[in-house]
């Protein structure tokens, strides 16, 4: 008895498979090949002096500490944003709550140019600084500023979901079994946002590690 083939639930499989592995390729893996290709083009010898130089080693001192120094300020602050958004209501609220997108929707070179406006020496923020002998533009400060400045949506935007689906009567229920604030928020709150907070944070020191524009 001749079996009958079995129907995909999505119609079209092998289509729409062969567009997405093409667009894929054209996209992603051929462009990313090229760097192999040419680091191959290297001996072993040769690709260990260029990746050791005192030039890369200072380049990965700067990146690493600067983008985790940035993820870990936003990791913080984005979680208290998240919270005052989902938590309170108050004048304006729509406002701030749409300003934290701007950075996704501003060129990373522009935002970089206001930083650098900002923080100069003569600008408006970084005259107090200059005052004092603290220089913030085109020093590790003024790198990690602008990476915290475009990493800090990935937090928020992380958070946020999991606060608002976070129902209260699990807080009212540990409350009433003599739970404090204090051990509410740590033994109920905040186990249920630790996976997204992490998850932004990886966002985050990613896209600080990826970063130009902005730097």
């Amino acid at each position: 008895m001749k079996k009958r083939k079995k129907k995909n639930v999505l119609p079209g499989f092998g289509l729409s498979m062969g567009i997405t592995t093409l667009y894929i390729s054209l996209l992603i893996l051929i462009p990313l090949s090229m760097i192999f290709i040419e680091t191959s083009k290297l001996s072993w010898g040769e690709f260990w002096k260029v990746v050791t130089s005192a030039r890369m080693m200072h380049a990965y001192k700067i990146s690493f500490t600067t983008a985790f120094a940035a993820a870990f300020f936003n990791a913080i602050f984005g979680f208290i944003i998240a919270w005052v958004l989902v938590r309170y209501t108050f004048p304006g609220k729509r406002i701030i709550d749409g300003i934290i997108d701007l950075p996704f929707a501003l060129p990373t070179a522009v935002a970089g140019i206001a930083l650098t406006t900002l923080y100069a020496p003569n600008g408006w923020i970084g005259q107090f600084f200059a005052d004092l002998g603290i220089k913030i533009s085109f020093t590790p400060i003024g790198i990690t500023i602008a990476l915290m400045f475009i990493g800090l949506p990935f937090v928020v935007r992380m958070v946020q979901p999991v606060l608002e689906n976070l129902e209260k009567e699990v807080e009212e229920a540990a409350t009433s079994l003599g739970a404090s604030k204090r051990l509410t928020f740590t033994k109920v709150i905040f186990p249920e946002v630790l996976p997204a907070l992490l998850a932004g944070f990886s966002l985050a020191f990613a896209r600080g590690l990826g970063e130009y524009g902005s730097v």
